[in-house]
């Protein structure tokens, strides 16, 4: 089992990993929004108050929407210990509370979610739900790669600087 700090680095992973799909789903679905809700989505709203290190909007976007789904994916990972899909889903709507109906707003980034659309709003739960669901899937599987295929343990397969040269042959070096 990970250190505390590693699992908090696992949950990081899974996190970043997660907001792939959550991407995938957030853009087929304002497809299919009318096209008087198709105005930028949260993440583009967001990131247009923010410093872009130079960069055109959409990969500052992208940037900042993957690290913070890092960052809640290492939240996540130090405050539940083995959840499941379902628990990462209830996580996934609960980031979306806290960030729709909470900070953003009191902030002034964003209006109220409450203030946009029920459709679009109905996307950004259901992306938040598959954004859950990947990230707890991913930081279990995450686990057993680092408790099973990347232990420790002496591999039966040593390698290849453990050999002596002469051992190698001569068309690898």
């Amino acid at each position: 089992m990970s250190t505390p700090a590693g699992r908090i680095l696992l949950g990081a992973i899974a996190g970043f990993a997660a907001t792939l799909p959550m991407t995938v789903a957030m853009r087929r679905l304002h497809r299919s929004l009318p096209v008087q809700e198709r105005y930028p989505l949260p993440p583009r709203e967001i990131t247009e108050g923010l410093p872009n290190a130079n960069l055109p909007a959409s990969s500052a976007t992208l940037l900042y929407h993957f690290l913070y789904g890092g960052a809640a994916g290492a939240l996540f990972a130090g405050l539940f210990r083995r959840p499941g899909v379902a628990a990462g889903s209830a996580y996934g709507v609960s980031v979306w509370i806290a960030s729709y109906l909470g900070w953003i707003p009191a902030s002034g980034i964003l209006r109220l979610a409450t203030s946009h659309p029920s459709r679009r709003n109905a996307l950004m739960l259901t992306v938040h739900l598959v954004w859950g669901a990947c990230l707890a899937a991913g930081l279990a599987e995450l686990e057993k790669a680092e408790a099973n295929s990347f232990s420790l343990s002496r591999s039966p397969h040593p390698a290849l600087e453990d050999r002596k040269d002469d051992d190698i042959p001569m068309a690898l070096l």
